[in-house]
């Protein structure tokens, strides 16, 4: 932790003062034990594909160099900066996701990437955090004035991203936007008549997708009536659990890595407790539920609606995204290519996140009561 007077306050010294330490320093345990799993996990797969050992490994490092300094970065930030950045980025994003469908390579029967210069870009993961805190913003104008149509503009917004999604395809982006969203909807104080009216517009859309879309069909029944269906990926997930027992077979020693294809992305919490055992797993979700309710605790006594909305939206997208990814490697979810977050590999998906906990690290600092003050003084507002 660095320390500094006091008295001293240039920009580093308050950001020092202000930030909550231990939330940092489990993020980046995350980061080292996503580091060091994609050192043992992607050689293997690096290795079918015709690549480089370290292939995965090498790229995997810069995008969480890449990851630390838009975490660090982003915590400098101030409230209104925030807000501002969120609101002129979520439109950029929206048409970046609306390009995907026009010029976007298909993978896996969806398109859901650009590619610039060589790099791929995978628009719907930098849209989440953004989203979260421009809905966040419209909801807290709600609470502050009546007369705003706020509500009604977060829906609109949310139609149109889930259109997006939808259309690419990707469902569990969708259920997992949807999710916060909804989630947000109750902490601003929608009623829970509607609340659960929109539980029943999702589960009668998700009913509705199982008749008719083949691949969600496939999913559920696979998830439903494994006997009877395809369920190799999670079959071998199992398998690893087994295999590692309590302690493990030692770094390295893990042999789903070799046979599961998205070991260092999807699955790569199987290979966790496959190479360091149930101790180890317990070990990551400890990190993840710490991290959620050290965040949550500390909105209990804030007083700004934006940061109260914001905090949580982001918190619950990140704790939501881990529980499906882990769920879904127990055999405990439906099959759903969800990375887990900053453990799997993939660029998208590790900045995306960076951003979205910078933010939450800057929302939280101590003094935030200082900025919004200032925000006032100066005429600071959206």
């Amino acid at each position: 932790m660095i320390r500094f007077n006091r008295t001293d306050m240039s920009l580093l010294a308050r950001w020092s003062r202000e930030l909550d330490w231990w939330f940092l320093i489990y993020i980046l345990a995350l980061i080292a034990a996503g580091m060091w799993l994609t050192l043992t996990a992607s050689p293997a797969v690096a290795e079918r594909l015709g690549l480089e050992s370290y292939y995965f490994a090498k790229r995997q490092i810069i995008f969480l160099a890449l990851g630390i300094v838009t975490v660090v970065g982003t915590s400098f930030l101030n409230v209104v900066t925030i807000r501002r950045m969120a609101i002129i980025l979520l439109p950029v994003f929206l048409l970046l996701l609306a390009l995907t469908l026009l010029v976007g390579p298909e993978y896996k029967g969806s398109t859901r990437w650009l590619q610039f210069s060589g790099f791929t870009i995978q628009p719907s993961e930098f849209l989440k955090p953004l989203f979260i805190v421009v809905t966040a913003w419209l909801l807290s104008s709600d609470l502050k004035d009546k007369h705003l149509p706020a509500k009604h503009i977060s829906t609109a917004l949310w139609l149109i991203v889930v259109l997006f999604l939808l259309s690419q395809p990707d469902y569990g982006q969708t259920l997992l936007i949807s999710a916060v969203w909804l989630g947000q909807m109750a902490l601003a104080g929608l009623p829970f008549i509607w609340i659960g009216t929109a539980a029943a517009v999702g589960l009668s859309g998700l009913f509705v997708a199982y008749l008719f879309v083949p691949h969600i069909s496939s999913r559920i029944n696979g998830f439903l009536f494994p006997e009877n269906n395809d369920t190799y990926q999670t079959d071998k997930a199992l398998d690893a659990f087994a295999n590692g027992g309590m302690f493990g077979q030692g770094p390295g020693e893990g042999m789903v890595k070799m046979t599961l294809p998205d070991a260092h992305t999807d699955y790569i919490f199987a290979v966790a407790g496959e190479e360091f055992g149930a101790i180890a797993c317990l070990v990551i979700i400890g990190l993840f539920t710490v991290i959620v309710v050290r965040g949550l605790m500390r909105q209990l006594e804030e007083e700004d609606p934006f940061i109260m909305l914001a905090v949580s939206g982001l918190l619950m997208q990140f704790g939501l995204q881990a529980v499906i990814n882990m769920g879904v490697n127990l055999a405990l979810l439906p099959s759903k290519g969800m990375t887990l977050p900053f453990i799997s590999y993939g660029g998208s998906s590790m900045l995306a996140l960076a951003l979205g906990i910078g933010m939450v690290l800057a929302l939280t600092r101590k003094k935030q009561v200082a900025y919004n003050e200032r925000s006032i003084i100066f005429g600071e507002h959206v």
